[in-house]
């Protein structure tokens, strides 16, 4: 029974090559199998498949999306997020997850959803990509994850520095919409970097992890920490553009409430003396005068005039 092949590939003397069948060079070095685990011809043939240990074989099959990492009786077992791929290739902030299986000759990669680093590991064999041992593989899996995230921050920083660039050289507030979108993929993009790096940090503490990995996954910790640095610098760079925004917003606020307060002081005496002068009482000043209404207008703009003098001077 054949399972829900993705893509595979083989190292034999000719070098590395694509296969489209699990039987395919069944004399070879080394053999990586890409699997569709939604698929149930994937779950029965995993299910047949001898020598793995079953904490392994259950940490392939789970449907968990938790980052882990598991070393029994020399085989690998890891569980790393990645972002799923649509039909839309900006719609890349679904968060999945690569199940890997990897024993002295071979390798089993599976998923539930379509992933980003599956295409790029595919890619790079197609442009003649080794892999020579699992050594190379895990290398090669690990490293295209690395790379897609490296995208993905780097985009990041383009986007947080280009708000910056409007709102210093052009003085256009960025949309909240905007920074909020920002916000939000810096900060999963945090979750799943540091998840990725303290999973392969435990595997690379692990005594039962073989000789040859050891190296690969010091690497990528190292990369996987030079860009969660890089994703702390961008939500640094977001918070100080938020102050700036807020700062700004707060000083338009108190303008706009100077200028209110301002005109409220102005016109409370004229509005005292022209309610002074409505008053329907016996001997109101200028009530039978001809010129009244002017006579009360200059009180009551002598009134506010000389508000505006006292605040001048005040201030």
């Amino acid at each position: 029974m054949q399972p829900g092949l993705i893509w595979g590939c083989v190292r034999t003397e000719a070098g590395t090559q694509l296969i489209e069948d699990c039987d395919e060079a069944e004399d070879a070095r080394f053999r990586w199998l890409h699997l569709n685990l939604a698929d149930q011809r994937t779950l029965r043939w995993i299910e047949r498949q001898a020598g793995l240990p079953r904490v392994v074989h259950d940490l392939m099959l789970a449907r968990d999306t938790h980052q882990q990492a598991i070393v029994e009786d020399g085989v690998v077992g890891l569980v790393l997020q990645d972002f799923e791929r649509d039909f839309e290739p900006s719609q890349t902030m679904q968060i999945g997850a690569l199940h890997i299986i990897l024993t002295p000759d071979l390798m089993l990669t599976g998923r539930y959803h379509p992933l980003h680093s599956a295409d790029l590991v595919k890619q790079r064999i197609v442009q003649g990509a080794d892999i020579a041992n699992g050594a190379a593989a895990l290398a090669l899996v690990l490293g295209a994850m690395a790379d897609g995230l490296s995208q993905l921050v780097h985009a990041l920083g383009a986007d947080i520095q280009t708000a910056e660039d409007e709102f210093l050289n052009e003085h256009q507030s960025p949309a909240t919409r905007d920074l909020m979108a920002v916000r939000r993929r810096a900060a999963r993009l945090h979750r799943l970097i540091g998840g990725m790096r303290a999973t392969l940090h435990r595997l690379e503490m692990d005594p039962d992890l073989p000789r040859l990995l050891a190296p690969v996954a010091e690497h990528i910790v190292q990369r996987l920490h030079a860009l969660d640095a890089d994703v702390g610098g961008v939500q640094a760079q977001l918070r100080a553009l938020r102050d700036e925004l807020d700062l700004q917003t707060a000083q338009r606020t108190n303008r706009n409430l100077y200028f209110l307060s301002v005109m409220s002081a102005l016109l409370l005496p004229a509005t005292l003396v022209t309610g002074f002068f409505g008053m329907n009482t016996g001997g109101l000043p200028f009530a039978h005068s001809f010129g009244g209404t002017l006579f009360a207008a200059v009180l009551a703009v002598a009134a506010s005039s000389a508000t505006w003098l006292l605040l001048r001077r005040r201030t």
